[in-house]
């Protein structure tokens, strides 16, 4: 027998990837390792903050060559969007980006204030062979409000109507008093729920860059949910909660695995 028919004899659903894990630096070795190991899981993998380019391009271009040979989409983080836009060198950024053999740039509007017309945008960002997934939420300003969120819905859905393939919802590198998570990491189900519902649930992908944030939106949510902002070497972790498989996932309703004799 092999894990995957285990899995099944014991009522772990097999589903398409949903979970996008993130570089911040790694080196390529190790990128590779982990593509050999779980690129099956991945629905894409990011590379965040401005690491890749500061890094020796080559190193850069051969994870990216390895992401492809995975079949996994490499997406560019979207801090060097917003300071490529405010500093009118998008049009470089977005050729750069596409030279060195990304797939996907994350666009937003998080820390630089700018206000991009997304239907211009997007069509720059295909003109130059990429696609696009549009980021919510500001990354200094604390947990969003109810009213701050109508706004940024409103941005979303103007983005989507554009052309961008995902909203990713802001949670930084802690999920504390940021997007959706209180001061103390506490998650808004309410608010995630909104969101969820008006972007689409297949649209929606929520940043989960720490143990507690990536639980909670798993037991909300239930296994369907897209998480983003994962460290590689808790991947593996995130998707043995996400099908059940953790002492802390076991119980919840909406994970627990259900053998094909009790269904």
């Amino acid at each position: 027998m092999d894990s995957q028919s285990f899995l099944r004899s014991i009522g772990v659903q097999e589903h398409e990837p949903r979970t996008s894990p993130f570089d911040t630096g790694y080196g390529v070795s190790t990128l590779a390792e982990h593509l050999e190991q779980s690129s099956h899981l991945m629905a894409s993998i990011k590379l965040s903050m401005a690491c890749w380019l500061v890094a020796d391009q080559k190193a850069t271009k051969r994870k990216l060559d390895l992401a492809r040979e995975y079949g996994v989409t490499a997406v560019a983080g979207g801090s060097l969007f917003e300071i490529s836009a405010v500093t009118g060198v998008l049009d470089a950024y977005l050729e750069l980006c596409a030279d060195v053999g990304f797939g996907r740039i994350e666009c937003g509007e998080g820390f630089t204030g700018t206000d991009l017309d997304a239907v211009r945008t997007v069509q720059a960002v295909r003109s130059h062979g990429l696609a696009c997934q549009y980021e919510l939420g500001g990354k200094h300003s604390g947990p969003l409000t109810n009213q701050e969120l109508d706004s940024w819905l409103k941005h979303a859905l103007d983005w989507l109507e554009a052309g961008a393939e995902q909203v990713v919802v802001e949670a930084r590198e802690s999920a504390r008093g940021v997007g959706l998570f209180d001061d103390q990491g506490g998650l808004n189900g309410a608010l995630a729920d909104r969101i969820a519902e008006i972007v689409g649930f297949s649209k929606a992908v929520f940043e989960a860059p720490t143990k507690y944030s990536q639980f909670a939106l798993l037991n909300h949510f239930g296994p369907e949910v897209r998480l983003s902002n994962v460290r590689l070497e808790e991947l593996l972790r995130v998707e043995i909660y996400r099908k059940g498989l953790h002492s802390d996932a076991f119980g919840e309703p909406r994970l627990t695995p259900s053998p094909p004799s009790e269904k």
